[in-house]
């Protein structure tokens, strides 16, 4: 096999004017040459002669010339696409601020940032937390004398929203309606039976809310007092605690995460419970195990409650229910020791003080919760009476 050598100046090292694009090189060696502009001159013989050529041609094909709209492009030719210079907003610091302020004025001046609320046989105030990702007061509260139109009995309940305030106030909303419809059922004063019916409402609350297919969940806590009885229940941290002649009695226990009975309950039903910076969590999400709605974690997080009954006699004096606002930073006994001073008498005003003053006192400490908390004069509410 022979070999030639060509020389910078000989034509047969002259580049091919073939064009470099895909089609034009698939093309047949018949159509191959595609006749365009001559290249600029260069020196003759110049041994950089035949490298300018193919530098012209790549330019040739790299920006065609303007083709008149609706002409197609001809064949062969590479079209180069330019990305669009960028859209400067200008950004007027001033005016953000401003916004921004406005936002938070809103928030600020919302009439349910603060709720307070009495009667002659209870008082409530709720107070929105200062959290940083808290922007809207999430907790709820209700107090229904003669519910279902019975004088004798009266419903009492303080909502705890996480996740929004769907939860809480659907349940505020619902609950009562759902409880006397279930009271109506029931004959006598079995206890049994009443606190079948207090978990029928709970169950039934959380059954609809959870076909509304909305997000978020709420622990709650009520009382219930029927013809000289008292039937507390709970599901979540909300808790309810009797001063019983000036003596703290917890009548309900937290369904936290971290308790025992309840991690291995979530554990036999097939979930984990993981402690996530300090804090034990069903699916390493929530604290609480149990609550209305949570409809990601209703296999876990159930809505049974734990239901306590107990006569009112003459040596309770009080009821407090309240969200976990307040027993993170208040407990028990100094929550009674707290109240009862506004608490011996009739006044509703002392009551609302009460709860006013265990509200600031949880905030003092650093509590960045929603806080409602809710006084019942039990007295009111005796056998004897």
């Amino acid at each position: 096999m022979s070999c030639s050598v060509a020389i910078p100046s000989s034509p047969v090292f002259s580049p091919s004017r073939r064009p470099l694009s895909c089609k034009a090189a698939s093309a047949s060696p018949d159509s191959a040459s595609v006749s365009s502009p001559a290249p600029p001159p260069s020196a003759a013989g110049s041994p950089l002669r035949p490298f300018s050529l193919l530098r012209a041609q790549i330019r040739e094909e790299a920006s065609p010339t303007p083709q008149k709209a609706g002409s197609a492009a001809p064949a062969g030719s590479v079209l180069k696409r330019r990305r669009p210079a960028p859209l400067l907003v200008p950004v007027d610091g001033a005016a953000v601020a401003a916004a921004a302020a406005a936002a938070v004025a809103a928030v600020e001046s919302d009439p349910s940032n603060e709720v307070e609320e009495a009667g002659d046989e209870f008082a409530a105030y709720c107070r929105r937390g200062r959290g940083r990702r808290r922007v809207e007061m999430e907790d709820r509260h209700v107090a229904k004398l003669a519910l279902g139109g019975d004088p004798d009995v009266a419903l009492f309940a303080v909502f705890d929203g996480h996740g929004g305030k769907n939860a809480a106030e659907f349940a505020a909303e619902n609950m009562p309606k759902f409880m006397a419809e279930e009271m109506n059922k029931v004959h006598g004063s079995d206890s049994a039976e009443i606190e079948g019916a207090v978990k029928t409402s709970y169950l039934k609350t959380d059954e609809e809310f959870l076909k509304r297919e909305e997000s978020g969940g709420a622990c709650c806590v009520t009382a219930l007092l029927h013809k000289g009885g008292l039937t507390v229940s709970n599901t979540g941290d909300c808790r309810a605690v009797l001063s019983r002649e000036g003596k703290a009695e917890a009548l309900t226990s937290d369904h936290r995460a971290a308790r025992d009975d309840e991690r291995q309950r979530i554990e036999n039903l097939g979930g984990f419970v993981v402690n996530y910076r300090g804090t034990w969590r069903v699916q390493g999400s929530l604290a609480v195990s149990r609550g209305l709605g949570d409809a990601h974690l209703k296999q876990w997080v159930v809505a049974d409650p734990d239901s306590r009954t107990l006569l009112v006699d003459p040596e309770c004096e009080f009821l407090l229910l309240a969200s976990d606002g307040l027993w993170d930073k208040v407990d028990n006994q100094e929550a009674v020791d707290i109240a009862r001073p506004h608490c011996i008498g009739s006044d509703k005003a002392s009551r609302v003080d009460a709860c006013r003053r265990l509200v600031e006192t949880a905030v003092s400490r650093g509590s960045t919760d929603d806080i409602s908390v809710l006084i019942i004069q039990l007295q009111k509410f005796a056998a004897s009476s």
